[in-house]
């Protein structure tokens, strides 16, 4: 297909906003030995994309301008690259790809083999495309940082979502439940009924007193909390812990990156912990089957066309929006 040319979205420097997005032909990509080539059919946003493009996690990403964003993409393979034997032209399948490089707003993308898992016909090109990152990264909070055991083998367990409106909360609140857990979650008040069907079992508004001071309605203790909203002080957490209650910051910052660090050095049993993503094709394939078995659903806020992206983008940034948006060619 060398030679051959794709519409894709791109921006040519950071720090601009939703105007900054361009629907341009770029030429197709060829995947290399290890990787596939998918003719998407749905990606999906998140708030880290937004990040990137405002520049906020130079140096590192965006490694190169222009860059077409986003990670999280749904499709079906039309090439695969001389050393993959997971996947072959014609499966359908969800893939993510690195921030580094991004590539998910297009027709076409190309991502590692070890990172593309077979999408079973079961679940939808846009509730695959949801999965990637905001799955994982629940996924691991929960089980791989916090020891929750999603078959419901382990203790009684008192665990408090914060931000639950955005997609990470929306799978954690889920998963949290497969696992018996009591679940309390905070969220916008727009989205309380939505929380609650999610099978949270109190929900707070998060701009009242109650909410940012994170207290239960019931009084009760956090064993874990999963952080996923703005920077809060450890003050606020702490009284609310269990005696050996965990914070799990899936955004850590450098402050709660220094906590965690004052933590471990004066030996506290409650601790706040950053939680990094890893990228693991075994996460997606637990959550892509808890989705086709409808354990777990994908939550979609809004779809939008691949070539009118300003709108998605724009409703991405200003974070108020409750589960994924999602692009389609």
């Amino acid at each position: 297909m060398a030679g051959k040319l794709m519409h894709a979205i791109h921006y040519t420097n950071c720090g601009g906003g939703p105007s900054d997005l361009k629907y341009v032909e770029v030429p197709l990509p060829t995947p290399k030995k290890d990787e596939v080539l998918i003719k998407v059919e749905a990606a999906s946003l998140s708030p880290i994309d937004w990040l990137i493009q405002q520049g906020g996690l130079k140096p590192m990403f965006p490694r190169e301008l222009p860059q077409i964003p986003g990670t999280d993409v749904a499709g079906e393979v039309v090439d695969v690259g001389s050393g993959v034997k997971n996947v072959k032209p014609g499966d359908k399948v969800i893939a993510m790809l690195g921030f580094a490089n991004g590539g998910g707003l297009a027709e076409f993308a190309v991502a590692k083999a070890n990172l593309t898992v077979i999408r079973p016909l079961e679940v939808s090109a846009a509730e695959g495309a949801g999965i990637p990152s905001a799955g994982i990264m629940a996924h691991q909070a929960l089980t791989d940082s916090a020891g929750l055991k999603l078959d419901g083998t382990g203790k009684p367990t008192n665990i408090l979502i914060t931000n639950a409106s955005e997609s990470v909360g929306n799978y954690a609140i889920q998963l949290a439940k497969l696992g018996n857990a009591r679940v309390t979650a905070t969220c916008a008040p727009e989205h309380i009924d939505l929380v609650k069907s999610l099978g949270a079992d109190e929900v707070v508004d998060q701009t009242t007193p109650d909410g940012q001071a994170l207290k239960s309605p019931s009084g009760k203790k956090y064993d874990i909390v999963i952080h996923c909203g703005e920077p809060t002080s450890w003050s606020t957490f702490e009284p609310h812990l269990a005696s050996n209650g965990k914070i799990f910051d899936v955004k850590p910052t450098p402050s709660s990156i220094k906590a965690y660090a004052l933590k471990k050095l004066t030996f506290s049993k409650k601790q706040l912990i950053p939680v990094l993503l890893s990228c693991k094709a075994e996460n997606m394939n637990f959550l892509v089957k808890l989705v086709k078995e409808g354990q777990v659903k994908t939550v979609i806020d809004s779809k939008y066309s691949l070539s009118n992206p300003e709108d998605a983008w724009a409703k991405n940034a200003e974070n108020k929006i409750f589960g994924k948006i999602i692009l389609e060619p």
